[in-house]
């Protein structure tokens, strides 16, 4: 199982009620979020042997209700990547197929649930990094609403898009942990009181969901469109009402989030110099010398690549050119969607455009694996809530639906996805 992910078995006696809403439930952390005691390494060189002197507040939330924390799981270096292939420790494998990758970033959260080793996990979401492995891992990923979950101690690779959410082998599950964790935090200026019972029922009937024509357009694969559309077809019978819409801005997602997130990217990874975080630099060199030895040593290629992106868009010159128009961009399309879902209580698409590919498929291409993230990017760039859920399954391989919700409605998606887990 250690193919699967890395884990830092903790053993000491966890602090905190023994009799808590999820007393005694192993839970596994994505290796981005802070344990205290427990080497924390984003899955990168340049953090190994970081060990945080103080617990995320989403761990200090968990340990108050009981969970045993099982281990850290391994990810896309940083949070870049969507494959769980671009890791210091290797790739993490689909247990499905394990010639076939997990998804990521959040890979070794959503392969320990379908491997069996636990029955949770928390992974954050960036661009889609818990619900891409949800679907390609054949569970249940939420991405929260942003600012619903608090980001204190989750190491930062994008702060305007990231939140940490729940992952589980079904919907109750998901909705038990997105209760313990969802609520204000002092310590997070972005956090909001909107805290969750976790109190799902299967309710469908009587919400209109929109079907963005968007989401089934060029690149989507025919299997997973038809699952997808099965899928659609069973809410429907459900008693939701299905209608058309359209998210025309859609086609400006992908640019305007990868030049915002390389350039919070860009800026986040500074402090990894050697001098605050990273391994110690050769004194006996130039400092700016130093400084570049401690970091192409310790970053692998997608985060040096991504870096330079950010660097360069952040360049004068070039500042106006890309990162203003992105941030333009990103205010279109948080617009689309506030329209759509103004006469729609969700909407709903496939999560992934393709089934999970096979190792070395997408880190080949680069640019096909920036692609991949065409569907789940937009719900970042508008803050609001996303889940996915198993719809079946194209050419032997898992298929997720996505449904889409008003901010701060996830109450809603949780409802109406237990009704389609229970139905099908």
């Amino acid at each position: 199982m250690n193919d699967i992910y890395n884990a830092y078995l903790n053993t000491d006696e966890i602090p905190g009620s023994k009799t808590g809403s999820l007393a005694g439930v192993r839970v596994s952390i994505k290796d981005n979020i802070s344990t205290k005691d427990i080497e924390t390494t984003c899955a990168s060189k340049i953090l190994k042997g970081y060990i945080p002197p103080y617990d995320a507040h989403v761990v200090t939330l968990l340990k108050a209700q009981g969970a045993v924390i099982a281990g850290k799981t391994n990810m896309d270096e940083f949070g870049m990547g969507s494959t769980t292939e671009n890791s210091a420790f290797g790739p993490t494998l689909n247990p499905r197929d394990v010639t076939r990758a997990p998804g990521g970033s959040s890979g070794g959260s959503a392969a320990a649930i379908a491997g069996g080793l636990v029955s949770m996990a928390l992974g954050s979401d960036t661009g889609g990094s818990v619900r891409c492995p949800a679907a390609w891992c054949g569970i249940v990923g939420l991405k929260p609403s942003y600012g619903r979950v608090s980001r204190f101690g989750l190491i930062a690779y994008a702060n305007s898009f990231e939140q940490i959410g729940p992952m589980a082998a079904n919907v109750r599950d998901a909705a038990k942990l997105f209760s313990v964790i969802a609520g204000h935090d002092p310590k997070d200026s972005t956090s909001v009181n909107k805290p969750c019972d976790g109190n799902v029922v299967p309710e469908i009937s009587g919400k209109t969901i929109g079907i963005p024509k968007e989401y089934f357009g060029e690149g989507v694969d025919a299997g997973v469109a038809a699952q997808v559309r099965k899928a659609i077809g069973k809410l429907e019978e459900l008693g939701a009402k299905i209608v058309d819409v359209s998210l025309p801005s859609m086609k400006y997602a992908l640019p305007a989030y990868y030049v915002t997130c390389t350039c919070e990217a860009s800026s986040n990874l500074g402090r990894f110099d050697g001098v605050r975080f990273g391994p110690e630099p050769e004194m006996n060199l130039p400092w700016h010398d130093a400084y570049t030895k401690v970091r192409e040593a310790g970053f692998g290629g997608e985060v040096r690549r991504r870096i330079l992106l950010g660097t360069f868009a952040l360049s004068a010159g070039y500042y106006g050119k890309y990162y203003v128009k992105a941030q333009h961009a990103k205010q279109l399309i948080a617009k689309d969607f506030a329209a759509a879902l103004q006469t729609c209580d969700m909407l709903a698409g496939p999560t992934m455009p393709n089934i999970a590919p096979k190792i070395g498929e997408l880190t080949a291409d680069p640019l096909q694996m920036y692609l991949a993230d065409i569907l789940t990017v937009p719900v970042n760039i508008a803050g609001i809530p996303a889940i996915s859920v198993p719809c079946g399954t194209a050419h032997g391989m898992p298929v997720g639906l996505q449904l889409m919700g008003r901010m701060f409605g996830e109450e809603t998606i949780l409802n109406a996805a237990l009704a389609f887990e229970e139905a099908v």
